[in-house]
């Protein structure tokens, strides 16, 4: 009994002390729970105090909202900024989006100085984890495969050779210049004019295309120089990574410079396959959103977020594991969500990468006036020049040696454009601010020359690209799409150039695309994509597409026409009428059960692949001895009908072609061999003129009628004389020695003889201006 009372004392007292501290402030002021407990004491006790606080109506706590207000106050502040600059046209025209953004960043943050606030920095976390995934996704999942992987060893060429060029070029003449200069630039080393040099070397992908996208460029040279901008991620993320290293050790080794090639290849193709994983999963996933259509473009954003995260954990490309996760999940992802998903994707991704493009334009500007700085000009304006010199000289080497392996050779207009729009951007500066002080004892003016290079590529070469592209009439970016004809044709001619590689026994991307179609339609669309969409064509599919498509535009526009009541995915080509039809012809009406007919017949032959039943090789096809002059041989045989229709209307002498019986099928010998040749004489105008060429009993169409008054001599002209006598005649010796070489260069065959069955057995020799006609 005692021990019950003693632990309810306890029990007692534990809760008598702990009560004051279970409340919590919530932002309150300190002296709120005691005045609150003053409150609560006064309700037992109304004597002891006698002064009860006002209710507060309005109270002020910013410290509680301070993180998101600023950021959607910055959010909101660049979008008004892009609103307001594309609602002057003319200002648009004339200064890149980009300058305007970076301007405005200047001002802000000059205003926030004279206020007296610290203008903030742009960190480079917040760049690489929040800001930079959504434009790099936006532009790898709506990426032109076709245009890339035609031109990717060009891509590889100048993300690859071109940046490690510009690094070392770069790097090596600012470590001369630093030499030469004395005392203030000597204690800059060459492992960190490298370092700089591999960072202000890499073009950057949201300045090109804040800067391409405004003044459309062909396709050709936009996928050119953004394929580049995209892939040089591997070669500076590797270079800064190895010199950052390397600056810390203090010395190089071979195994170290070993261990850096493969370290490329590491970085490179580890982010490819991350983003291939995350990419193969999302589309997994997606398979089994059909009864949950709402989460489908959350699939999307958070396997492509979680791809990037998983690459930058291994300091792997996270730029490359978002281009493959774009790719790879794309024609899978959309052929399972539902078209409002996949218009949410596409405005969500577009409005998220134009924020972000915004805020880091905008932060630049910022970023520049909060400092702090340290300018040198030698420095500064050495590594500008360098940088447009090494940019020049990379590119003209570099498409010499790309022309001779392309069919579509670059110009020099196009080489221009390439050198001119390396742009520059906020990768390099926020790589730059990561260094660390103490290894790099310069860095203050690294980030000052790289600010430098920025606001030259993006204000001089961005405001002066446009008028040069429309000075030198470069050709621009074709805004009508193609039709489905044309579609239907590329698909016609890719099938085809396959069909030729694979004759010809030359296997070039044509004969690869299509083992990776084939691939892909016998196994991956199977587990990827649900229903039967993964076993249609793939022309059935792009018109599906068309069809949703020109639907969807007809009623944005407000035709005229009448959509049918059947879903979107039936939608009759026929039923789709212009927003202004003709009168005098209606475009005729297709029953369901007709139509159904149609789409069978496309679906089971019209698209079927082609079945490698035998693989051909120029080196291993059998010539055919009966395949050469076939067209001869059906010439000869029309002939040979034309001529027995004429020898059945003559009753004088019958021509019987014999050769001997161990005579070959397919050996023929002319009669201009034979010793005795056939002339004609114009002596009668009743007697066709024939000529008969040795040859098989086999062959008979090898007799052959030939027009022998075009010859020069004493033959008359086909106006005088239409249809001559056979006779015979002694050929000259000159003639003679001719047919005798003629017979030794057919190795040396037997001479076939005509047995002659006439009514006489021959003129008797003499001269050739002599002979009498071989009639009775």
């Amino acid at each position: 009994m005692m021990e019950l009372k003693m632990f309810l004392l306890v029990l007692g007292l534990l809760v008598g002390t702990s009560s004051p501290g279970i409340g919590t402030n919530h932002g309150k002021a300190p002296d709120s729970h005691d005045q609150g407990t003053q409150n609560q004491g006064s309700h037992t006790h109304t004597n002891t105090t006698p002064y009860k606080k006002p209710f507060p109506v309005l109270s002020l706590d910013y410290n509680h909202v301070r993180l998101p207000f600023e950021i959607s106050l910055w959010v909101l502040l660049a979008s008004l900024m892009k609103l307001g600059f594309h609602l002057i046209p003319r200002l648009s025209s004339i200064v890149p989006e980009s300058c305007l953004l970076i301007v405005v960043g200047l001002l802000v943050g000059g205003l926030m100085k004279v206020v007296g606030e610290v203008p903030p920095v742009l960190e480079s976390n917040i760049f690489f984890l929040f800001l930079l995934p959504p434009i790099i996704l936006d532009a790898g999942y709506f990426l032109p495969i076709r245009q890339f992987t035609e031109n990717l060893g060009t891509i590889l060429m100048f993300a690859v050779v071109g940046t490690l060029w510009n690094a070392f070029f770069v790097g090596g003449l600012l470590y001369g210049v630093c030499q030469l200069e004395g005392h203030r630039l000597v204690t800059v080393d060459l492992l960190s004019c490298l370092l700089f040099g591999s960072v202000v070397s890499a073009v950057d992908p949201v300045a090109v295309l804040a800067v391409f996208e405004e003044i459309h460029i062909n396709e050709l040279l936009h996928i050119l120089v953004f394929g580049e901008s995209l892939l040089n991620d591997a070669v500076t993320v590797v270079l800064y990574h190895l010199f950052e290293e390397y600056s810390s050790v203090g010395t190089i080794s071979v195994m170290d410079v070993f261990l850096g090639v493969v370290c490329f290849l590491v970085v490179s193709l580890g982010g490819i396959v991350v983003g291939g994983i995350y990419g193969i999963l999302a589309a997994f996933t997606s398979r089994f959103t059909s009864h949950t259509r709402v989460i489908e473009p959350l699939f999307v954003f958070l396997y492509s977020y979680m791809a990037y995260l998983s690459a930058e954990v291994f300091h792997l490309s996270g730029i490359m594991a978002l281009i493959a996760c774009g790719v790879v999940m794309r024609p899978y992802v959309e052929a399972n969500i539902s078209h409002k998903s996949h218009t949410t994707i596409k405005y969500f991704l577009k409005m998220w990468s134009s924020v972000s493009d915004t805020l880091i334009f905008i932060f630049l500007g910022v970023s520049t006036v909060a400092g702090p700085h340290e300018w040198n000009w030698t420095f500064v304006v050495s590594t500008v020049i360098f940088c447009l010199v090494a940019r020049v000289l990379g590119v003209i080497g570099l498409t010499f040696v790309i022309n001779k392996f392309r069919i579509v050779k670059l110009t020099s207009k196009d080489q221009f454009i390439i050198a001119y729009g390396g742009l520059r951007g906020a990768i390099a500066f926020s790589l730059v601010y990561l260094l660390n002080h103490e290894h790099f004892p310069m860095r203050t003016m690294f980030l000052t020359a790289i600010i430098t290079v920025i606001f030259f590529t993006v204000f001089v070469q961005g405001m002066t690209i446009r008028p040069l592209v429309d000075l030198l009439a470069v050709k621009k970016k074709q805004e009508t799409k193609r039709s489905i004809n044309e579609e239907i044709h590329t698909q016609f001619l890719d099938h085809l150039l396959t069909g030729i590689e694979d004759i010809c026994g030359h296997y070039g991307h044509h004969h690869w695309k299509d083992k990776l179609n084939r691939f892909n339609k016998k196994y991956v669309k199977k587990c990827l994509i649900a229903g039967e969409r993964s076993r249609e064509p793939q022309l059935i599919a792009f018109y599906h597409k068309m069809e949703m498509k020109q639907a969807i535009e007809l009623v944005e526009s407000g035709g005229g026409g009448k959509l049918p009541s059947a879903l979107p995915s039936t939608v009759s080509m026929q039923n789709i009428q212009p927003k202004k039809p003709p009168q005098d012809r209606a475009l005729p009406q297709v029953s369901k059960a007709r139509e159904q007919e149609i789409r069978k017949i496309l679906r089971t032959n019209l698209q079927r692949t082609r079945q490698r039943l035998r693989s051909y090789n120029r080196h291993t096809l059998i010539a055919d001895p009966y395949e050469d002059g076939w067209n001869e041989v059906l010439i000869q045989r029309k002939k040979m009908i034309d001529l027995e229709k004429k020898i059945s209307h003559m009753n004088n002498y019958l021509t019987v072609p014999a050769p001997p019986p161990d005579s070959p099928t397919i050996a023929r010998a002319r009669l201009s061999s034979d010793p005795q040749a056939w002339g004609l004489k114009s002596v009668t105008e009743s007697i066709p003129t024939i000529k008969v060429d040795l040859a098989s009993p086999q062959s008979p169409e090898s007799v052959n009628m030939v027009d022998e008054f075009g010859k020069k001599g004493s033959q008359p002209k086909a106006s005088e004389v239409e249809e001559g006598g056979l006779t015979m005649k002694i050929p000259s010796p000159t003639k003679q020695r001719k047919d005798k070489t003629a017979d030794e260069d057919n190795d040396k065959e037997p001479q076939q003889r005509l047995m002659r069955c006439l009514s006489d057995p021959g003129p008797a020799p003499e001269e050739e201006d002599e002979d009498e006609p071989f009639l009775p």
